[in-house]
């Protein structure tokens, strides 16, 4: 068991090793869009035979890692998975069941237009181990469009989803990035709106280009929050780190 540990600890921290990322000719790379922001979709999609690894860090020393890959032209599939309390000393350490992550781009926008995206997304955040289900759950199935507005590098993403199929609440979320010089990017979401019974969630963060095909990000979600959740647990702002690292085979 604990060699078990010891290879999935490896598999979630390997974004902290980026290898160097040229382009075909040997030069600098171009920076690899995003695909995602903090918590919301883009319509941004791996290129076919593009492979992406994340590392999430939150809170109580929790890691979430995920894989993702561009296996057709405009299709990516993963999968992702939690382990709480695998940083620090708090025990015991809990692996959660993997989630899978699908995503479909089948319109690449216009002057006008966006690009649109549909997919589905089961990971969630604050697992409840006596209800088996995560407090704030997944995306679920989703639809999110993107476009550049306004100045170069400045972004707007939003869409709907539909995170729980038994009660079929329709959510929405919207984000805006401004990318400055494909350095640094600095993000602003409102997630999970339209339902005060699940209530919505502003999140803030800073995406670093360490190098094109590395991202590291800092950020804090649920900026403001206050209340509890269904099984009494305050809700409370939550700071986390993420870690990209995006290559092709």
């Amino acid at each position: 068991m604990k060699k078990l540990k010891v290879v999935i600890a490896l598999l979630l921290l390997a974004p902290a090793f980026p290898l160097a990322a040229k382009d075909k000719d040997g030069g600098e790379a171009v920076v690899v869009p995003d695909v995602e922001m903090i918590d919301i979709p883009t319509a941004g999609i791996l290129d076919y035979y593009g492979f992406m690894l994340k590392t999430r860090f939150y809170s109580g020393g929790g890691v979430q890692g995920g894989l993702n890959f561009g296996v057709q032209e405009r299709l990516n599939l993963g999968a992702s998975m939690t382990v709480d309390r695998l940083v620090g000393s708090d025990s015991p350490v809990k692996m959660r069941r993997p989630e899978i992550q699908v995503k479909f781009r089948f319109f690449d926008g216009g002057y006008y237009i966006p690009a649109v995206a549909v997919g589905y997304d089961g990971q969630g955040y604050y697992y409840d181990p006596v209800d088996k289900k995560y407090l704030e759950k997944g995306k679920g199935l989703y639809l999110v469009g993107s476009k550049e507005i306004g100045v170069p590098g400045l972004a707007l993403h939003g869409g709907f989803n539909v995170s729980d199929f038994d009660k079929n609440y329709l959510f929405a979320f919207l984000g805006l990035n401004y990318t400055l010089e494909d350095k640094v990017a600095f993000m602003l979401e409102l997630d999970n709106m339209f339902h005060e019974d699940d209530p919505k969630r502003f999140n803030s963060g800073i995406r670093f280009y360490v190098t094109p095909y590395f991202q590291l990000d800092m950020a804090v979600r649920g900026i403001g929050r206050t209340g509890e959740f269904s099984n009494g647990e305050d809700r409370k702002a939550e700071r986390i780190a993420q870690m990209r690292y995006t290559t092709s085979f």
